[in-house]
This record gives structure tokens, sequence and C-alpha cells, in this order.
């Protein structure tokens, strides 16, 4: 399709309606006049744009109002629900992520100016997930709060989702960055109001809008495949795990008879003591067979307990963290030193016997089926706990020949390096399409997309014309 030629005046008109818009809704009290002096035109643009397009800055066309502090005195059980950052997803708005309400009173009182309209732009401003955005799609009444902010553009003059996908782009998320101060990322009406926006006209948004649209639904649709294809290698694995521990024919002893257990030490930090490294839940990422690493450095107040030095063959299970969905993960004990301990969210499991090997045991505490065991025997209501005693029942089906377990063990550990090749090669081609969304986004804010060149995305989203645009590097704007 070609684009027809934009004359230039239609962009400088935009921009100019919208600056008037600006003035009458300072003029009649609808939003705050804040002084923001900006000079036109902008001298130090941020990359080049079409000819036909102008730079703006974002307080001078859109609407940029920040949450007011709702205290918790004032929550109430029911009434007007505010947004929180919780709320606020990539691309979605969940109410039910978080649900905090003020008086239909109060919010007729002193909030009914915060309501955040159908189609707006809501984004997370604050935290470690600032930058979230998405478009408000919902008819149910919603305010804003704390460390959230709305943006749409003045009277509708503009198409508000050529400003929400703007909202996702790499420049617009680097140029916030560059107006942190501390560690805390914090931005409002201050930061927002600096940025510069490229302004293309009205018929260019929409159409940006429109390609962008095709582009990252064909973009989400493969990644949504291959997210499946990693479930579908992880459920395999785990499959293929489970059916090597079907026998009947096998020996069983309870894990009690042939190991001891010790809770980890509940560590505090401190200035002086003994520096030793400790395993702790964040090292059990998932169920595949995963070494010790990245353990975490604390100083104990005086010498470690022999009680708590882990022993190579040592194995170590999640017992509590606030996160049934770790319960039960285990690892093992590879090589370690006589200054590693395991946390008190952890258990340590040590064989007091030849009958089983290490490694074997490993494996089959790794089982799906073990783990739902383990987790329905624990103890605690709502979120559970794994104790001694669960473990210490437990039935261990095992071969009585040692030579039978390694060959199982070599087996497992065979499937488990091919199941992590699959999900390291699906994962790369995640953050491809990621790559290639970033590309797409910046293409369409310097006004490539809507040249008569411009390309269709393909369902695996990538275009005809490269068909290795995955696997580079998203240019980046200067």
């Amino acid at each position: 399709m070609m684009i027809k030629s934009i004359e230039k005046s239609n962009s400088e008109s935009l921009v100019k309606e919208l600056l008037l818009a600006k003035k009458e809704l300072i003029s009649s009290k609808k939003i705050m006049d804040k002084k923001d002096g900006h000079i036109y035109p902008i001298k130090d643009i941020p990359f080049e744009i079409s000819e036909n397009w102008q730079w703006a800055f974002l307080s001078d066309i859109s609407i940029i109002q920040e949450g007011p502090g709702i205290r918790k005195h004032q929550y109430q059980d029911e009434g007007i629900q505010f947004i929180t950052v919780t709320n606020i997803l990539e691309g979605s708005v969940d109410l039910l992520k978080s649900q905090k309400y003020i008086s239909l009173k109060e919010y007729e009182e002193k909030y009914k100016h915060y309501t955040i309209n159908k189609g707006d732009i809501v984004t997370a401003c604050s935290g470690a997930t600032w930058g979230k955005s998405a478009i408000y799609e919902n008819d149910i009444p919603l305010m804003l709060n704390t460390s959230t902010l709305r943006l749409r553009f003045f009277n509708d003059l503009g198409d508000n989702k050529y400003l929400y996908y703007l909202t996702k782009s790499n420049y617009f998320k680097s140029n916030l960055a560059l107006h942190l101060t501390g560690q805390q990322p914090n931005y409002g009406y201050s930061h927002y109001s600096k940025i510069p926006v490229p302004i293309p006209p009205l018929q260019e948004q929409q159409q940006i809008v429109a390609i962008l649209d095709q582009g990252f639904e064909a973009i989400d649709q493969a990644k949504a495949n291959i997210e499946k294809n990693i479930a579908n290698a992880k459920e395999l694995f785990e499959n293929t795990l489970q059916k090597l521990f079907d026998k009947k024919d096998w020996d069983l002893k309870r894990l009690g008879e042939i190991a001891t257990f010790k809770n980890g030490m509940n560590f505090t930090n401190s200035s002086k003591g003994q520096s030793i490294e400790i395993v702790g839940v964040k090292n059990f990422k998932n169920n595949f067979w995963v070494p010790i690493h990245e353990l975490e450095n604390v100083i104990l107040d005086g010498e470690m307990s022999e009680l708590y030095q882990l022993k190579k063959g040592d194995i170590l299970t999640v017992r509590s963290n606030g996160n049934p969905k770790l319960i039960g993960r285990t690892l093992l004990a590879d090589e370690v030193s006589s200054i590693v301990s395991h946390s008190g969210f952890t258990i340590r499991i040590r064989l007091n016997s030849n009958t089983i090997l290490p490694t074997f045991l490993c494996h089959f505490l790794k089982t799906a089926k073990t783990i739902k065991e383990l987790v329905d025997s624990g103890n605690g209501v709502g979120i559970k706990s794994l104790n001694q005693v669960s473990l210490s029942s437990l039935m261990i089906p095992f071969p009585e020949s040692e030579q039978e377990q390694q060959i199982i063990v070599d087996k497992i550990e065979e499937i488990s390096i091919q199941t992590k090749q699959i999900e390291s090669h699906y994962k790369q081609k995640l953050n491809n399409l990621e790559d290639l969304k970033k590309s797409i986004l910046q293409k369409a804010f310097a006004g490539e997309l809507t040249s008569p060149e411009r390309t269709q995305y393909s369902k695996d989203g990538r275009s005809p014309s490269d068909e290795t645009q995955t696997n580079k590097n998203p240019e980046r704007v200067t």
C-alpha cells in the first residue's frame, strides 16, 4: 500500500492545535499550569525523523497526571478502586492483582478528578518495574494512586495508541532513565514533561499504529508458540524422569532409614566473625540437574558449627520460603568446602548408607510425583512447609545394583543436557523476538515504517525481505 504524500504543515498544524488545547485546559482550570517554559523549535533533537514530522515536549501534547497519595487509614472494603503498580502489566490492566478501595463519598469529595478514563494510558512510575504501561480498556470506575500516572493526547487530537506504543520504546524509557536520581527509580510529571516526542500527522499516526498492531500480533503469536515448545520440552523431560523410576521390582526403603536430616541456620549479617557461603532458596532456580552456584556470602558471629557444614554428596531441599512452588525443589552439594552451609529455608539430607547413590536419590526427589507427595504431606495452612517427618517417611524405590543406579543417573543427565540445550535455543529465539520488537518501534518513531517500501511482518515476526532479522541486534538511535 502506498502512503499518500502529507504536507509538513499538517504536522505543524497538529502541534499548534495541541498547544492551543493545553492553553484552553489551563484556562478552564481542568489542568494545572506547571510553567514548563519549553522553547520551540527544539534545538537538541534526539534523532532524525521524517521531514513532515515535528518534535514536541510530552507535556505540551499530552495530559500527564500523577496519582494522589492514598493512605492506609483511607482504605475501605468497597467503594472506588484505585490502581497500583501491581495492577499495571505490560500491555494490560489486571484489576484483580491488587484490590484497594476508598469510599465513594471521599472519592466524590476529593479525588474525582483523578478518575482514569477508558482509553487512558496508565504507567508505573516507581519501583523495580517502573515503565510498565497499558491502555485502560474497562468501563469499571478506577482512579490513580501513588506511583502511577496517566497520559492522553489533549482533546484526543492524536491517536492515543500511537502515544502508548511510544511509551514502550527504548528511546522513551532511556530518556526517563536519564533523569533518575537515587537508587530507587521514582518518576513524575517533572521527568515526563521533559521528554521530546516525535509527532507525525494524525493520518500517519494511525498508519503506524496499524503496522505495529500487525507486526506485534505476529511476534506475540510466535512467542506464544515458542513458550509452548519450552513447556513441552520440560514436560517431556519430567515424564521421562518419572518413567525411569516407575519400576515395580526394585527395593523400597523409607528415606529416614538411610539418611539423616538437618534444618539450615537462620543467618544474620554482622560486621565481625567468620565469612562463609550459604545455599539459599535463590539457588533452586528450576528442577533440572544443577550444581550449587552463585552462593550468598554472610558473616557469622563466631565460628560455624560442624553440624551445619555441607559435605560432598549432601542433598538440599527447600522446606519453606513463602512460595509453595519452590517447596521440595532439590539439588546436590557437589564440590563444597568447610565454609559452605545452608539457610534456614532448606533441609539437608545426608545419606548414612551406601545403599543408594546420592545422585540417584537426588534425581528421584526431583520427580514431579515425589515433589507433590512431599508438598501434600507438609504442614501449615495455605502456604505449606516441608518438614523432616515428611522426608523421613518418604518411600524410596531403587535397584540393588549400584551399577544399574549409575546407568539411570547417566541417562537422566544426558536427557537433562539435551533438554537444557533445547530450552536455551528457544529462549534465544524469544530474545531475538524482543530485539525485533525494539527495532520495529525504533523504526516506527523515526518515520521509517510509513515509507512506500515498508514491509509486512509474518507470523514468525520476520519480514520477507530479511530472513535473518531476528539474529540482528536492533540499531541504536543516536
